[in-house]
């Protein structure tokens, strides 16, 4: 993520579609998650998204349906770029912690895989 740094601490910006690789039409976060909650456990078939923890950590599990890949997220500064095709965990938040999402597309249900099984066969296929 682009940031502008000085004496008096850091400015993240997004500007358009920088620093994206896709066009954004949707932004929304995840915030007051408890430790040992689990979020997301869906797959997109059409959506890219970029996650950030703007604040605290969170851990990002992402699997393509082979592969299974953990990514600690603790900075703004830095962001994880989620392809469609990929089954996403979003898990093990610290305190505080708040993920910002920015996502291709708006809410559409029929992108969603919210069953595991029928992920593992949509990929596969």
């Amino acid at each position: 993520m682009p940031e502008v740094r000085d004496q008096l601490g850091a400015l993240g910006v997004v500007e358009k579609d920088s620093p994206f690789p896709f066009p954004i039409k949707r932004v929304y976060f995840l915030y007051d998650v408890p430790s040992n909650a689990v979020r997301g456990s869906h797959a997109h078939k059409m959506l890219h998204q970029l996650i950030v923890a703007v604040s605290g950590s969170f851990e990002v599990e992402l699997d393509d349906g082979r592969t299974k890949t953990k990514f600690l997220l603790s900075s703004p500064n830095a962001g994880l770029t989620v392809p469609p095709g990929y089954w996403r965990t979003l898990k093990d938040f610290s305190a505080g912690s708040t993920a910002l999402i920015f996502a291709s597309e708006e809410y559409d249900p029929s992108d969603y895989i919210r069953d595991y099984d029928q992920f593992i066969a949509w990929a596969n296929s």
